[in-house]
């Protein structure tokens, strides 16, 4: 990867709906050769896709907690299935297992802290293999969403 594509990233990841003219004269090339370098980042995987980036608050999920999680048991077939289950509920929007203790951190949306605490109690205490879940609620967003563009040289 080259400045010319980490250029390609940074104005994609600015505005994904850049027409190919648009991404061409922003990156310093011919229309051509700026086609063929981001079929080649899409068929990499480099860019794995383009999506709408929408406000939580602005479909009702005003409140954010982080949870971490700590496993009472780590054998494979536990952690397979507490990953499966997570996968499977929709106000988990992140789930990241860790080095150390806790085991996982998820980030959750809900509306507000009463839906936190029921999907807490039905759902997150349910998981398999789950010693205990410790909530931290987000006072304030800092840097959300930050473009990636690789390390610095």
């Amino acid at each position: 990867m080259d400045a010319i594509d980490r250029k390609i990233l940074a104005a994609l990841q600015e505005d994904g709906r850049l027409t190919i003219t648009e991404l061409s004269a922003r990156v310093g090339l011919t229309v051509s050769p700026c086609h063929r370098r981001l079929r080649e980042l899409e068929r990499t995987k480099t860019i794995r896709g383009y999506r709408a980036v929408v406000a939580p608050e602005a479909v009702g999920l005003n409140f954010q907690a982080l949870v971490f999680v700590t496993m009472r048991q780590e054998d494979r077939g536990t952690l397979l299935g507490f990953e499966e289950a997570v996968a499977e509920i929709p106000q988990v929007v992140q789930a990241q297992r860790l080095f150390g203790d806790p085991d996982y951190l998820l980030r959750v949306l809900t509306t507000d802290l009463a839906a936190y605490q029921r999907l807490e109690d039905d759902r997150l205490a349910a998981l398999p293999g789950i010693q205990r879940l410790t909530s931290t609620l987000v006072m304030k967003q800092i840097v959300d969403d930050r473009p990636l563009t690789g390390p610095e040289k």
